[in-house]
């Protein structure tokens, strides 16, 4: 039996749109696509702007900044970990990290997937005022729970709550607040700005 071959595509004119980034703010249970898919929301509940693209994930069960784009040049910059470009990552934590474990986050820790490259990591404290989430984190009452803000340059899948999980401390609350040069900046959960290219 002979194998299948793809039929050729057609080419993709080039978009004559205005380069256009879009920070969005995106809440729990929505996931980075447009469509809906099983208990998760799609990014059209939010976001009516047509021929825009995201450039780089964010799980469903994460919140914060995701970009959109209409410029695939632009999209490939800032999903492409060879880019490398910083992501900036506020980590409600269970238990309350030493300093020996933030060293260790800083220095990279191996995962299934090996080992992370060099991060940067902190406490936050006093913890970040950020907006309620729905549904609200579990809380255990003997366990106490603390802030990290975590600055990585690679995106693997779920890399920041298996990091945390490496040096003990399972990750409660997950919000992103920047990549690169864009950040949150006060933008309220559900909503997005344009910003310039």
């Amino acid at each position: 039996m002979r194998p299948r071959t793809a039929r050729p595509q057609p080419a993709r004119a080039p978009s004559t749109a205005a380069p256009r980034l879009l920070c969005f703010n995106k809440p729990y249970g929505v996931l980075s696509q447009f469509t809906p898919e099983g208990r998760w929301r799609g990014l059209k509940d939010h976001i009516a702007v047509p021929g825009v693209y995201v450039a780089g994930r964010l799980d469903a069960d994460s919140e914060g900044l995701l970009l959109l784009t209409n410029d695939g040049q632009l999209q490939a910059r800032i999903a492409d970990p060879r880019f490398k470009m910083e992501k900036t990552y506020w980590v409600q934590v269970e238990g309350v990290p030493s300093d020996e474990a933030l060293a260790a986050l800083a220095r990279g820790v191996q995962l299934n997937d090996g080992a992370t490259l060099p991060a940067r990591a902190r406490r936050l404290d006093p913890a970040p005022q950020l907006w309620p989430r729905d549904p609200p984190i579990r809380v255990r009452q003997n366990i106490p729970d603390s802030w990290i803000e975590l600055v990585i340059r690679e995106g693997r899948n779920r890399q920041v709550r298996r990091m945390t999980a490496a040096v003990g401390h399972p990750t409660l609350r997950l919000v992103r607040m920047a990549i690169g040069p864009y950040s949150l900046d006060g933008l309220a959960p559900g909503s997005w700005r344009d910003v310039a290219v």
